[in-house]
């Protein structure tokens, strides 16, 4: 059984196949049957976890099995209490309702690469970063769910999937490496350096 962790980068497609426009996975690793466990839109960078066996890539990617993922998301607006205790507690999105999750603001991350390109900057719109960590992974959820508060996602990352870091992995985007099948099964999750 092959398990890999890949850093995706920013604008690359979540398929093997080619794609007219967009890079693809192929152009980061050149093993064969290897397929993602779960998804990453276009726009959204990080962590993602790939494997030859179908068991290891359900556990990994159904709400069911609990394996939580950690995002961190540049959002635009002032930081607003409201809108956080909305993300908590479950958001109807309209074609369904989110699952209760871990929200947080945090401080600007240091240890993040520069994305290609990079966010516009605008002096009259404040941003702010948010923790989010859910067991869902549906199609654009966390933008969805920050629009859903007023607060836009200008930047998403996913920094961690159960216990696997991508900081304590130091893989720069497009970079991957394999893991140790057992890693999903150890207790506990490893402490990321979170921004404070």
């Amino acid at each position: 059984m092959t398990l890999l962790a890949l850093n995706k980068p920013f604008g690359t497609i979540c398929q093997f196949s080619a794609h007219p426009t967009r890079p693809t996975l192929a152009e980061c690793i050149d093993l064969p049957d290897v397929y993602p466990a779960g998804r990453l839109d276009a726009d959204s960078e990080g962590l993602l976890l790939l494997t030859d066996d179908g068991r290891l890539q359900a556990r990994i990617a159904e709400p069911e099995r609990k394996l939580p993922k950690t995002y961190w998301a540049q959002v635009e607006g002032e930081y607003d209490d409201t809108a956080l205790a909305r993300l908590r507690a479950g958001l109807d999105l309209g074609d369904f309702v989110t699952l209760p999750c871990e929200a947080r603001v945090i401080a600007e991350p240091t240890q993040l690469w520069e994305r290609h390109p990079p966010i516009r900057y605008r002096a009259s719109i404040p941003t702010h970063w948010l923790e989010i960590k859910l067991v869902e992974g549906k199609n654009r959820q966390v933008r969805r769910m920050t629009a859903a508060v007023g607060k836009p996602t200008l930047r998403l990352v996913r920094v961690a999937i159960g216990p696997v870091d991508i900081f304590s992995l130091n893989l720069g985007p497009g970079q991957w490496c394999e893991l140790p099948q057992q890693i999903l099964t150890l207790s506990g999750q490893r402490s990321r350096r979170s921004p404070r």
